[in-house]
């Protein structure tokens, strides 16, 4: 077996990876001196109390806008929406903004509509352009947000709502399980703990962002070098377009 180089920049350095790597790259990083630790490929399920859901199901008339942030949000919605009941039609009196390749198809084979696709997924880009559809950011006072999610903890989005006088509900409409503790990944990563972070795939970075229930890493990445094996490789048939006219 060949040593650790001691002039190795790994050399007690700490590396997040995905558990899907490949096991020679985790060894190869071993070898070299780092300490890998590996986040879990996710389990989604269903949330297992229905009853805030249910009742923002049944006080949809109380909100203006759904938020729909990837496409597990879009497909528990919509199964208890279903499950309760309830008809597609009942979403025309509200606006839907979409973000995500995966959820925007989901929603239109579900025959929902979709009032404005983002540029990105940062929560900048999600006002500016539901301000813009808007004819203004300052349209959003007064208005009411829907927005399912993994859980009901306070969210960038949320704030950034809130900020500009809009009311935001996160409701718990699925979860997501790993074998992995993520409140010790989050600890390591906002306590300065990780060094390095290497995505696989370009599904790797929307697996890490799944586990914090975020549509954005970059707070939570801040200060950590990110390595890139594989280039993503962009969708060939993702529309160029920020929102359907509603």
């Amino acid at each position: 077996m060949n040593s650790i180089s001691t002039g190795s920049p790994l050399i007690g350095r700490t590396v997040l990876i995905a558990s899907s790597a490949p096991l020679e790259l985790t060894r190869e990083l071993e070898r070299c001196g780092a300490r890998v630790i590996c986040w879990p490929k996710l389990d989604i399920r269903a949330t297992g109390n229905y009853a805030a859901l249910d009742e923002a199901i049944e006080n949809l008339f109380g909100y203006d806008w759904l938020i729909f942030r990837n496409v597990h949000s879009v497909l528990f919605f919509l199964g208890r929406f279903h499950k309760l009941g309830h008809e597609i039609s009942e979403l025309d009196s509200l606006r839907v903004c979409a973000l995500g390749q995966d959820a925007i198809h989901q929603l239109e084979e579900s025959h929902v509509h979709i009032d404005v696709i983002p540029d990105g997924l940062s929560t900048e880009g999600i006002c500016e352009a539901i301000g813009t559809y808007l004819s203004g950011r300052e349209a959003l006072h007064g208005l009411n947000f829907l927005v399912p999610s993994a859980g009901s903890s306070r969210t960038p989005l949320q704030d950034a709502l809130e900020d500009a006088g809009a009311r935001a509900d996160l409701i718990a409409t699925y979860r997501t399980c790993a074998s992995n503790d993520p409140n010790r990944i989050n600890a390591l990563l906002t306590g300065g703990g990780i060094d390095c972070i290497v995505f696989i795939t370009a599904s790797d970075a929307t697996d890490l962002a799944q586990l914090f229930d975020t549509s954005e890493l970059g707070g939570l990445l801040a200060g950590v070098a990110v390595a890139c094996i594989a280039q993503a490789e962009r969708r060939r048939d993702r529309p160029d377009r920020k929102h359907y006219p509603g």
